[in-house]
């Protein structure tokens, strides 16, 4: 069960990606070009999100259920002494945490709003700091951590 957590955690961080990039994207040229805010808007909008929920779901159980992590917990000296075991246990937690509370405050403002520069304006400021933390908070593989692109390959 584990292994395939973290199979399903790696391959749903490149549709995480993906769907910020596209969000972030249409929301800059939407607030741009002063474009009426769609369908497709919504739909990529409200998929990053959903995304990112999903992740938190996989996320919570390899947290749960991780070596690394229950080292990290239980050894708490050894964590803040370890770089790898301080951000598998606290930095990549917390990074994660705020992407996604950054990524659903977007959500719910998107919603209220109606005028579409509105929506693209938050779009664009919320999905793109959201995007930049969840870029600082995963494991690269040209990163201290040394976690392969796609966890096939480790």
């Amino acid at each position: 069960m584990f292994t395939s957590a973290v199979l399903a955690h790696s391959l749903l961080r490149w549709v995480v990606l993906a769907m910020g990039v596209v969000a972030v994207c249409r929301a800059v040229r939407g607030l741009l070009r002063r474009e009426p805010w769609t369908s497709a808007d919504t739909a990529f909008s409200f998929g990053f999100v959903a995304a990112l929920d999903g992740q938190l779901l996989i996320g919570v159980v390899l947290f749960a259920f991780s070596p690394i992590t229950n080292l990290g917990i239980h050894e708490l000296d050894l964590a803040l002494e370890s770089r790898v075991l301080r951000f598998f246990t606290f930095e990549h937690p917390m990074l994660m945490a705020v992407s996604i509370v950054l990524a659903h405050i977007a959500g719910v403002r998107i919603w209220r709003h109606t005028e579409p520069t509105a929506r693209h304006r938050t779009a664009t400021v919320f999905f793109g700091l959201a995007l930049l933390v969840l870029l600082a908070g995963i494991p690269w593989s040209f990163g201290p951590y040394e976690r392969a692109l796609l966890s096939l390959f480790q």
